[in-house]
């Protein structure tokens, strides 16, 4: 077996390619035909399902969800103007549906479906075929295992959460149909591919040996250049340079990022798939990473601005959220710290300043944060791994700080190419089939009214 550090998701979805469609090891003996004969199935050694780690996947699998409805949309809803806040509640909530309907349908098959291609499971799980109440998944330790319905849900909340990030960069000005089709095809066409890649054992890079513990490639690398892409292709708001467009509630845009920080401990230390010491170390380090990147960040905004502020400590810990999330199960706690640190400091730079420098409008900073924050962390996690600092060792026995961050940086690589090419490609399909930017008039009206037909406050 691979080392544990391989992925907490990314082991069980290789293993369970070969032993999710089967029922679950336990056997009888069968009785002795004569005395001192010792049958197969009585040498064979029954797998355990612990009541406890099923427990703690149901809970993950909670708090993942708790991270998008009701964290993500009111995080992204009190960062928009009030006339645009129900239309990005409308968005997180249809696009957590619509996922999961396609997951069950045939995304777990594109993802961990049981092919050996390194770019998608295949065909055998559309539908959830040979899934069934028997059926079980692959823990980190040998004869544990997971029911295989409990690991299906817990990805199956990853799956919903991607696209939803994505939303952010193009908030106040897109067609409500163009984000569900948009949602689709991505999901499809991006994501599963990048699942499968990461975390299956027969994916690309998978095999190149990178570590992502729980999805800093896969989620926030992956929506973040999709992020940046579809900025640029769509545009910037109205009035984007020189008229207001500040945050209309920045109560409910930290009571968004507190709820994201709770449900982020299912997201890291629901990835060690088992309640045991792995899942301890990577709460610890979420609580940690989060706490360094807060600091760091209105640190520097008072350093740079004279005056910290609550979106500023808001940004850094959603910053180091993002970074610990492909270090988390294999860092140390004082190297979660400055991971997450570093990795504020770096997405300060980015949203402050080359943001603005470049001229795009990720409206609510999906690229600056999640794409940055994720290449700081994947490319951190091969340096932090390091036993001597702190870490809990690389891939490959007896390998190289230098052999881990260059497969960290391969996998980075490949994950910014495939989301941008995909994306690119999605946006201008999505933009001959319904369009992609609402009119004028209904953008300066506002989505909610236009697009719903309701208010988010009645006044």
């Amino acid at each position: 077996m691979r080392h544990a550090t391989a992925t907490g998701a990314g082991l069980a979805a290789g293993l369970t390619a070969g032993l999710a469609a089967l029922p679950v090891w336990a056997q009888e003996a069968a009785p002795a035909a004569a005395e001192g004969s010792v049958t197969a199935a009585a040498e064979a050694t029954a797998a355990i399902i612990e009541k406890g780690d099923v427990a703690w996947m149901m809970v993950s699998s909670l708090l993942v969800l708790f991270m998008l409805i009701p964290g993500l949309a009111l995080f992204y809803g009190g960062l928009v103007r009030v006339k645009n806040m129900l239309s990005v509640l409308m968005q997180c909530t249809m696009i957590g549906a619509l996922v999961m309907v396609i997951w069950a349908v045939y995304g777990y098959s594109f993802a961990f479906g049981g092919g050996t291609s390194p770019f998608w499971g295949g065909l055998g799980k559309l539908f959830l075929a040979g899934v069934t109440p028997d059926s079980t998944a692959a823990t980190f330790t040998d004869g544990v295992v997971l029911p295989e319905y409990v690991f299906i849900a817990f990805q199956m909340t990853f799956a919903a959460i991607t696209p939803a990030l994505i939303v952010g960069a193009f908030a106040e000005r897109i067609k409500f149909g163009a984000v569900m089709l948009f949602t689709a095809l991505w999901v499809t066409f991006v994501y599963f591919p990048v699942a499968h890649m990461v975390w299956d054992a027969s994916g690309l890079i998978y095999n190149l040996g990178a570590i992502d513990f729980a999805g800093g490639t896969v989620v926030h690398i992956n929506a973040g250049v999709a992020a940046l892409v579809a900025a640029v292709v769509i545009g910037p708001r109205i009035g984007y340079g020189r008229e207001n467009l500040a945050p209309h509630s920045m109560t409910l845009t930290l009571v968004g990022a507190a709820m994201l920080w709770v449900g982020w401990f299912g997201f890291n230390a629901g990835s060690n798939l088992e309640a045991t010491a792995g899942a301890t170390l990577a709460m610890l380090n979420t609580f940690l990473a989060t706490a360094g990147a807060i600091l760091a960040w209105t640190l520097i905004e008072n350093a740079v601005n004279g005056k910290p502020s609550l979106l500023g400590a808001a940004s850094g810990m959603i910053a180091g959220l993002v970074a610990i999330t492909p270090a988390c199960g294999t860092t140390g706690p004082i190297g979660a710290i400055v991971l997450g640190a570093a990795a504020s400091a770096v997405c300060y730079v980015f949203v402050a300043k080359v943001k603005h420098r470049l001229g795009y409008d990720d409206s609510l900073d999906v690229f600056g944060i999640h794409g940055v924050g994720g290449i700081v962390g994947a490319i951190g996690t091969g340096i932090l791994c390091a036993p001597a600092l702190g870490g809990t060792g690389y891939v490959a026995e007896g390998g190289t700080m230098g052999a881990q961050i260059v497969a960290q940086v391969t996998g980075v690589i490949i994950t910014i190419l495939w989301s941008g090419i995909g994306s690119l490609v999605i946006l201008y399909v999505v933009r001959a089939v319904t369009g992609l930017r609402v009119k004028e008039e209904v953008e300066r009206e506002g989505l909610d009214l236009a697009s719903h037909g309701e208010r988010a406050y009645s006044y």
